[in-house]
C-alpha cells in the first residue's frame, strides 16, 4: 500500500510543534511540560519513521514523490514544498529521529540545573524539524531551506551558553565558515537550474544525460564541463556543513556547546547531510570524474590529517570532534570512488556510535563536575561502570574491531577505495589506511586517560566553601572535585544502553542487502564501471565470512599495534608519553597548533577582512565620498559663490563701470562679427 501523505507531514510536523510549545509555553508549562511535549513529538516522529522504513522494505510500499504545497510558480518553474521518501530518505529519517530521541531524553540528566532548560529543548526540536526537511525534500529550493534552518539552529545551539565570550566567538565562527560553503552550494543549485531548467529531483536527475558536452563558458578560451561546475559547487557546500579541509575548522570549536548537542549535530545529522545530498546527488556525480576525484582527494586528506590532531588533544569531547572529522573523511572518500552506499551505510553506524562517544563523554564530563581535560581524570571505570562498558563498545566499534558495526562499514570502504582505479586513489588508500591506525591511537589513549591507570582527581569533602580550591573566575581547579565520581543517572545511562547495541549489531545484519544487495535500488546511481562495491560483492560472502577475514587484514593489524603502543604507554609506562612528545616536538606543536588553519584565517580573512573595511572607509569612505565628492562639491559652491558674492559690493560706481565694460564688450564683439 502506498504511504500516506498525512503520516509524512506528522514526521516532520511533530518535532516541530513540540519546538512551538517548548519555546512559547515554556514558562507556563514548566520544565516537565518541555521537555515532555519535545520528547513525544520526537516519539511519534520516530515511531512513524520506522513505519515508514518497514512499509518501504516488507510492506512493498512504492517510493513516495509529491508535491503538498506549491509554493510560487514563475514561467515553467514551480517551487513546492514536497517530499521524496525512498529508502535512502527513510534510513535517514530512523537514524535522524532515533538519536535526536535518545538526546532529547539524556538532556534531561544533562541540563538539569540549567536556566535555559526549555529554550534547549525548543532548540533540539527545532534543529530536528529543519533535519526532517532537508532529508525528506523533493527539489532543491526545499532541500537549501532545510541545509540552512539546521545551520541557524546549530548556531543558536553552540552559542547556548551565551554569557561565554569562547561560546559566542565558536558560534560566528560556525556560522561564517558555513556560509563560505553555503555561497558555493547556492550557486550550484542555480546551475542546476541554468543547465536543467528545473529544481524537482526527478526532472534533474532523468535530464542529467543531456550535461554530457555541455559547458560553462568562463572566457572565450576557457570553457568548464557542465556536470563538473555543478558538482564542485554543490560540494562545496558540503565541504562546509560536512566539515571537510580547508572549511574544517569550525566543528571542533563548536565543542562550546552544551554535550547533547555535539551528539546531535555532530554524530548523525548536520555534519552528515553533506554526506547524504552528495549521494542523493549521484545521477550528476556519476557524468564527473574530475569531480569524484576531487571529493576522493578532499575526502583522504581529512581522514587522515584532521586524526592526526586528535592524538594531541587533551579535551575529551575534542578528542571525539577530530575523531567526527576524521570519520566524515571516510564517507567523504567513499562518495569519491562512487561507492554512495558504502559512504551512507558508514554515516548510519557511525551516528549510533559516535553519539555514543558524545553522550558518554558527556556522562564522564557530568561526574567530573564539567571538567573535561583528560589529564586529571583516571581509574573512572570502578565509579561509572555502565559508561565506562558502553563507551568502550563505541570505542571498538570505532576502531573498527571485527563483528562491530563499524568494522563492516569502515573496512568496506578501505577496500572500495583499494579497488579504485581512478586518479588520487592511490593517495586515497595510503591516507585511509594509515587513519586506521591513527583513529586507534587516539581512541585507545582516551579510554586509558579517562577510565585506567591511576585516579588524577582529589577529592576534597569541603562542601565547597573554601575558596582556595576555585581559580580566578569561581571554577574548581583542575584535578580537585568536592563529591566521589559516581554513575550517571538512567535518563543518560539508558541512551548510552541504546545506542551501544546497534552500534555492535546493526553492522553485521545490514551489511549485506545496504552494500551487495541493490537496497537502495534506483535512489543510488552507479555507473557500471564506477561499480567498485559490484566487484567487492563477488567477493562477499555473509557477515560472519567478512569479520573473520577481518582479522587477517591491514587495518586490524594496524589497529593491534596501536593497541599494543598506546597499552603499554598508559598502563606500564605513563611517563613515555611526556617523553615521547619532547622528542617529536616539531611535530607536536604542528598538530597542537592544528597546522595553523585557525591562525592563517584569522591574519588573512579576520584581520585582513578589518584592514580591507578600513582601508576602504579611509580611502573610499571618507576621502573618496565624504571628502571629495560630498564636502568636494559643497566646498567648491561655497569657493563659486564667494567669488560672485564679491562682484556684489553695493557701490554705484561699481555697476556703472561694469555697465561700460559690458557695453564697450559688445561693441567689439560687434566689430569683429563685421570684419
Amino acid at each position: 500500500m502506498p504511504l500516506s501523505t498525512s503520516i509524512l507531514l506528522t514526521i516532520a510536523l511533530a518535532p516541530l510543534a513540540g519546538c512551538l510549545l517548548a519555546g512559547f509555553l515554556g514558562k507556563p508549562i514548566g520544565r516537565a511540560g518541555a521537555h515532555s511535549v519535545t520528547i513525544l513529538g520526537l516519539l511519534v516522529s520516530c515511531a512513524l519513521s520506522f513505519y515508514v522504513l518497514y512499509q518501504l522494505t516488507a510492506g512493498g510500499a512504492p517510493v513516495y514523490n509529491q508535491n503538498v504545497y506549491t509554493w510560487f510558480e514563475i514561467a515553467r518553474l514551480n517551487v513546492s514544498v514536497g517530499f521524496l521518501v525512498d529508502r535512502l530518505t527513510a534510513m535517514m529519517m530512523v537514524v535522524v529521529t532515533f538519536v535526536s530521541l535518545l538526546v532529547h531524553v539524556y538532556t534531561i540528566g544533562y541540563m538539569a540545573e540549567d536556566p535555559g532548560y526549555q529554550r534547549f529543548f525548543s532548540y533540539i526540536s527545532l534543529f530536528t524539524f529543519a533535519m526532517l526537511m532537508l532529508v525528506m525534500s523533493n527539489n532543491f529550493m526545499q532541500l537549501f531551506f532545510g541545509w540552512e534552518g539546521v545551520g541557524l539552529v546549530s548556531y543558536l545551539l553552540i552559542g547556548f551558553w551565551y554569557k561565554r565570550p569562547t561560546a559566542i566567538f565558536a558560534n560566528l565562527k560556525a556560522f561564517l565558515v558555513n556560509r563560505v560553503g553555503d555561497f558555493g552550494f547556492l550557486l550550484g543549485i542555480a546551475a542546476v537550474l541554468y543547465f536543467l531548467g528545473t529544481l524537482d529531483y526527478a526532472t534533474a536527475f532523468a535530464g542529467a544525460p543531456s550535461l554530457v558536452g555541455k559547458t560553462l563558458a568562463l572566457t572565450t578560451h576557457v570553457r568548464w564541463d557542465a556536470a563538473t561546475v555543478i558538482c564542485v559547487l554543490l560540494f562545496v557546500g558540503a565541504m562546509g556543513k560536512s566539515a571537510q579541509v580547508p572549511l574544517h575548522v569550525w566543528l571542533p570549536d563548536s565543542m562550546e556547546g552544551p554535550t547533547p548537542i555535539s551528539a546531535l549535530i555532530h554524530a548523525a545529522t548536520m555534519v552528515t547531510a553533506g554526506i547524504f545530498m552528495v549521494a542523493r546527488m549521484s545521477p550528476i556525480f556519476e557524468l564527473s570524474q574530475g569531480a569524484l576525484s576531487f571529493v576522493m582527494v578532499i575526502g583522504a586528506t581529512g581522514a587522515l590529517f584532521t586524526g592526526l590532531i586528535g592524538i594531541v588533544q587533551n579535551d575529551i569531547k575534542r578528542v571525539v570532534a577530530y575523531s567526527t572529522l576524521s570519520q566524515l573523511g571516510y564517507m567523504t572518500v567513499a562518495l569519491g570512488v562512487s561507492a554512495y552506499a558504502g559512504a551512507v551505510f558508514h554515516l548510519m553506524t557511525h551516528a549510533f556510535f559516535k553519539a555514543l562517544l558524545f553522550l558518554g563523554a558527556g556522562s564522564v564530563i557530568i561526574a567530573m563536575h564539567h571538567e573535561q581535560d583528560m589529564r586529571y581524570m583516571g581509574g573512572l571505570r570502578k565509579y561509572m561502570p555502565i559508561t565506562w562498558i558502553t563507551m568502550w563498545i563505541g570505542s571498538l566499534a570505532l576502531v573498527a574491531i571485527p563483528f562491530t558495526s563499524g568494522f563492516y562499514s569502515k573496512d568496506a570502504i578501505i577496500e572500495a577505495v583499494g579497488e579504485s582505479h581512478r586518479w588520487g586513489s592511490g593517495y586515497a588508500y595510503f591516507c585511509v589506511l594509515a587513519g586506521a591506525f591513527v583513529t586507534a591511537l587516539y581512541t585507545f589513549r582516551q579510554m586509558y586517560l579517562t577510565f585506567h591507570g591511576k585516579e588524577r582527581f582529589t577529592v576534597v569533602h569541603d562542601h565547597g566553601h573554601h575558596p582556595e580550591h576555585r581559580d580566578d573566575h569561581g571554577h574548581h581547579e583542575a584535578g580537585v572535585m568536592h563529591q566521589t565520581p559516581h554513575e550517571s543517572p538512567w535518563v543518560v545511562t539508558l541512551p548510552l544502553i541504546l545506542l551501544a547495541i546497534p552500534s555492535l549489531l546493526v553492522g553485521f545484519f545490514t551489511i549485506g542487502p545496504m552494500l551487495f544487495g541493490d537496497w537502495f535500488g534506483p535512489a543510488i546511481h552507479v555507473e557500471e564501471a564506477n561499480n567498485v562495491l559490484g566487484e567487492m560483492g563477488h567477493e562477499f560472502h555473509g557477515a560472519a565470512a567478512m569479520a573473520l577475514h577481518g582479522f587477517l587484514s591491514w587495518p586490524f593489524a594496524l589497529v593491534v599495534l596501536a593497541f599494543v603502543i598506546q597499552t603499554y604507554i598508559y598502563l606500564f609506562n605513563p611517563g613515555m608519553a611526556g617523553r615521547i612528545r619532547n622528542a617529536l616536538q616539531p611535530l607536536y606543536q604542528v598538530l597542537n597548533h592544528k597546522y595553523w588553519f585557525d591562525a592563517v584565517y584569522y591574519v588573512v580573512f579576520a584581520r585582513g577582512g578589518v584592514a580591507l573595511g578600513r582601508l576602504f572607509w579611509k580611502a573610499g569612505d571618507a576621502a573618496v565620498i565624504d571628502g571629495a565628492l560630498v564636502n568636494g562639491s559643497a566646498g567648491l559652491v561655497q569657493r563659486i559663490a564667494g567669488g560672485v558674492r564679491r562682484l556684489q559690493s553695493g557701490y554705484l560706481y561699481h555697476y556703472a563701470f561694469a555697465m561700460i565694460l559690458g557695453l564697450i564688450l559688445l561693441l567689439g564683439g560687434f566689430w569683429l562679427a563685421g570684419q
